[in-house]
């Protein structure tokens, strides 16, 4: 049986609130400029409490990493099971919506630009990074294989063009937190819908 935290909070809740904190910390700045003071404050305790659960700001952001690489990788690969490119596109957005759902700074803290080349830092964010990219690659593959294209710089430019759609449409799900993951899954598909009918016409 784990032991209690400070003021009677169970360990496991206590750690659990202290990573939602600091991956807003990291997602919202960085990992270069992320406060574990400001950490600390933000979720009540002191920072040697933190070093003792997580034994060092490295190892705090370690945790965060994983913890928002595994939810979305998970969620990924659950899409990669429905049939047909455009309804695994829509079902990958749905399942990012999922795992993001109050927590857009999930996909920030993979995807930091701050992080030092080469760390440790660096390269845990990078084996999520590889492992969502390629599945978005596969996906990319498939698209194209579709419609009879095996050209590797279209290949190259699409998985881009798509990287950049996810990543935008989770920046503006941050500036539009109302939004809940089944309402910005139906945006998509409307809009996927629209652009769609307007290449047809």
């Amino acid at each position: 049986m784990s032991g209690a935290g400070t003021k009677g909070v169970p360990r496991e809740q206590r750690e659990r609130q202290i990573l939602d904190i600091a991956t807003a910390e990291f997602g919202s700045h960085g990992y270069a400029n992320a406060s574990l003071v400001d950490i600390a404050t933000a979720a009540g305790v002191s920072k040697p409490l933190i070093y003792t659960y997580f034994g060092s700001r490295d190892g705090l952001h370690a945790a965060c990493v994983q913890d928002a690489g595994e939810s979305l990788v998970e969620a990924v690969a659950r899409a990669q099971a429905v049939p047909g490119a455009q309804g695994k596109a829509l079902a990958t957005l749905t399942g990012i919506f999922h795992a993001l759902d109050g927590r857009t700074q999930n996909w920030r803290i993979i995807y930091d630009s701050t992080l030092p080349r080469p760390s440790p830092a660096y390269e845990r964010a990078r084996a999520y990074q590889d492992a969502l990219n390629t599945m978005g690659s596969d996906g990319v593959a498939e698209v194209l294989g579709g419609a009879g294209s095996f050209d590797r710089e279209d290949h190259s430019l699409l998985l881009s063009w798509w990287f950049g759609i996810v990543s935008t449409t989770i920046s503006w799900w941050s500036d539009h937190p109302g939004d809940k993951p089944a309402d910005m899954a139906d945006r998509c598909l409307r809009l996927l819908t629209a652009i769609r009918a307007g290449s047809a016409s």
